[in-house]
């Protein structure tokens, strides 16, 4: 079993003054509906049986929801992330959070970007990580080594200009990605078992992902950036994932896996969903 227990915290101050992601909308954010989300999606946790751990959100820290991008927690160890400017505030919190809870907790070097689990997913011996938006492959070699795992190093495809030039986001100065954190486009189901979308990386990553000896669920590009597909919670038994990816959900169905698809439409305003407010603890 995976996922077992996780770190959330809440929507209260939720909002898109910093569009940081492409997927960031121009419309008012309304947290109230932001936090009755965030409540469904735990309250689906814990009918998967899910322990959760809850704490507040950083004040005023517009992204303090997604609690996946605070660290990579592995074997009683964090590697804290090092997050866009506009994330900045939310560093030492998540860092004094999780000494609070008993974890180790590691620094990567300062001039490295780490997106903690948003960007870094461990699945068995294998560490699959994003790199060339939000995380530095020194950094994801670094946490690859410090927890003893395989580095399966991958990347996305740019987000592209009207010149089909590779765009860099006006507010963090960073390359962009409509797959900007890789856990967009790949999921873990269970140790041997994984889904992606090959139209969001590069033909290399595609034939690493396609080299590894682990069963493989194709998700189509349709539904990993409109349904945000990729973007789930499995705990190997049952599956909590996007509302809008019904191709995915009857393959996974199919394997014998239980869903819960929650309806979530605000947290995606900030580029966010159902794996990205949950930080994995075990």
């Amino acid at each position: 079993m995976i996922n077992q227990k996780v770190l959330m915290s809440g929507a209260q101050f939720f909002s898109n003054e910093a569009h940081i992601n492409p997927y960031y909308s121009t419309e008012d954010i309304d947290c109230q509906k932001a936090q009755a989300e965030h409540d469904t999606i735990r309250q689906a946790f814990e009918q998967a049986g899910i322990e959760i751990i809850q704490v507040e959100p950083p004040k005023d820290s517009q992204d303090g929801v997604y609690t996946a991008n605070w660290a990579l927690v592995k074997d009683g160890k964090a590697i804290m992330a090092r997050l866009p400017d506009a994330r900045k505030a939310e560093e030492p919190y998540a860092k004094q959070i999780l000494e609070n809870l008993g974890f180790e907790t590691i620094i990567v070097p300062e001039d490295w970007h780490f997106s903690g689990q948003g960007d870094a997913l461990s699945c068995g011996r294998y560490l699959l990580a994003g790199s060339g938006y939000r995380s530095d492959p020194r950094a994801q070699q670094f946490a690859a080594d410090t927890l003893g795992l395989e580095l399966i190093q991958l990347h996305t495809i740019p987000e592209l200009d009207s010149n089909g030039q590779p765009v860099v986001n006006a507010v963090s100065g960073w390359a962009d990605s409509f797959f900007y954190d890789v856990d967009l486009a790949i999921s873990v189901l269970r140790d041997d078992l994984i889904a992606y979308c090959p139209e969001a990386f590069d033909k290399d990553s595609q034939a690493k992902i396609e080299a590894l000896p682990i069963d493989k669920i194709r998700v189509s590009y349709d539904e990993a950036t409109n349904g945000l597909a990729c973007n789930l919670v499995s705990t190997g038994d049952t599956v909590i994932m996007s509302n809008h990816a019904p191709e995915l959900r009857a393959e996974i169905e199919k394997r014998g896996f239980k869903t819960i698809t929650p309806e979530i439409s605000e947290l995606a305003k900030g580029g966010g969903y159902i794996r990205c407010v949950s930080l994995t603890l075990d």
